[in-house]
């Protein structure tokens, strides 16, 4: 009994909790019918009103309509005007981006010939560190051996006199004893040993004296190159601090930028939810949209015809233009001045012409001066490109030598320069991935931009709404 009443009250718990939910959505669904209701009494006793203020409205916007095609023949006269100048401006700009573009591209060439130079000059200097470690390790591995040589030869020396004193001994014996049998084969053999002897005595003292001065150039030249080293472990230990920095700092940015992009993530999922509201509310605003659109379209009409007119107008322009822009490419070909005064007297320079015009073949005629300026200018800049093509030859030519000098160096040193060429392709492979990874940064940077946009987009377009509802 107990088990059953127990299973009887959660039953009925679970039942009152559902009936407590569907209450409260009922309670809900009959506020916002309640809202509806008035919001369509409101109306039908407020239509005549709202009715007056539209009409009211209505002719405030037409007044300002008419003041605005006033305005609006005003600005297109003046548009034509600065057209024409603007095409005149046009004109010259595009010869001097001309110049500008080559000039860009002597500038480009320089570049990246002196970061190709730059580059090699690293690579001969990691070079020349390794050199130096591998020389304190030869001399530390010389006086090593030559310590070793010395105890050694002190320890064979002593056994080796030691050796002889006995050996002597037993030769005394034996020869005392066989001295009447063997003296004749003895004194060659020995005259022989003896021989031998001197001229490896000769030999040795002759090595020594050149291991003494090799010894000596080897000292000289380790002291130069520890002057050297020195030098340059200054330089390479700014350089390793400035290329810590940087890598901080851009380990730094990535981060910065992961963490932007999360949130960009975060306030996409956010607008995505925003713009499913306001795609509800578009529907409904759409219904009011074409009601205006209805209107808006008998006004299209009327504008169309009278920018038919206006088209009419331009084209004529545009003749008088076309006329004009021969005459000055003319008078630019010509290379005596009063000639071209006179062409430019004969159509019309001077006489009954629009303001604008004058002022066009002015400016026409100092650009075609200017242009004699720039080919002066171009010819010098030519010069100057010729002489740093002689330079860079030569550059060349020295590298080519350098190149053929490492070719021919035998081992170690050979060992040595394939090591350098192993690390720089490796560096030049990290350099590939850090360019990869900086172009990542830059497109999720730009797709940030892009969905700040959208976003910024959205909102202005539902403020407009909202306004146009109120």
């Amino acid at each position: 009994l107990k088990c059953l009443t127990f299973q009887s009250y959660e039953d009925e718990r679970r039942n009152r909790s559902e009936l407590e939910v569907r209450c409260q959505r009922l309670t809900l669904e009959l506020a916002d019918t309640k809202q509806m209701i008035q919001q369509g009494d409101y109306r039908q006793e407020n239509y005549d009103k709202v009715k007056r203020q539209v009409s009211l409205e209505r002719d405030v916007f037409e007044h300002e309509l008419s003041e605005l095609r006033r305005r609006y023949e005003v600005l297109e006269v003046s548009h034509k005007a600065q057209a024409k100048e603007r095409n005149d401006l046009s004109k010259e700009l595009a010869t001097i981006q001309q110049s500008l573009n080559l000039l860009q591209k002597d500038k480009d060439y320089l570049n990246r010939q002196n970061m190709e130079l730059s580059v090699r000059c690293a690579h001969e200097e990691d070079r020349l560190e390794r050199l130096q470690i591998q020389l304190e390790d030869a001399k530390k591995a010389r006086e090593e051996m030559y310590e070793k040589y010395v105890a050694s030869r002190d320890h064979y020396k002593t056994e080796y006199e030691k050796r002889l004193h006995e050996e002597l001994e037993q030769i005394r014996l034996k020869t005392n004893q066989e001295i009447e049998q063997l003296r004749g084969t003895s004194k060659e053999m020995y005259e022989r040993e003896n021989r031998n002897l001197r001229e490896a005595r000769d030999n040795a003292v002759a090595e020594k004296e050149r291991a003494v001065i090799a010894e000596k150039d080897a000292l000289r030249k380790y002291d130069q190159l520890l002057e050297q080293y020195r030098q340059m472990q200054f330089g390479t230990e700014s350089k390793v601090a400035e290329l810590l920095h940087q890598s901080k700092l851009k380990s730094f940015e990535s981060e910065h930028v992961q963490l932007m992009q999360q949130e960009t993530a975060k306030n996409l999922s956010q607008c995505q939810m925003e713009c499913e509201k306001y795609q509800r509310k578009l529907e409904v605003l759409t219904k009011e949209f074409y009601s205006l659109q209805s209107s808006s379209e008998t006004r299209i009409i009327e504008l169309q015809t009278q920018n038919s007119e206006f088209q009419a107008r331009l084209d004529t322009y545009e003749k008088l233009e076309k006329e004009l822009d021969e005459i000055i490419l003319q008078t630019a070909e010509m290379e005596n001045e009063v000639e071209a005064e006179r062409v430019l007297f004969s159509y019309g320079y001077g006489a009954n012409v629009p303001t604008t015009a004058k002022r066009r073949l002015k400016q026409s005629v100092h650009l075609a001066r200017r242009l004699l300026q720039l080919e002066k200018q171009n010819s010098l800049l030519v010069k100057d490109l010729e002489h740093q093509k002689e330079q860079v030859t030569q550059i060349s030519q020295e590298l080519d030598r350098a190149n053929s000098l490492l070719s021919q160096v035998q081992q170690p040193y050979k060992y040595l320069i394939e090591t350098v060429q192993q690390r720089d392709s490796q560096i030049s492979l990290q350099k590939e991935h850090i360019t990869q990874l900086e172009k990542d940064v830059s497109l999720l940077n730009k797709e940030k931009t892009a969905l700040l946009r959208v976003k910024n987009q959205m909102a202005a377009d539902l403020e407009r709404l909202l306004n146009h509802r109120e």
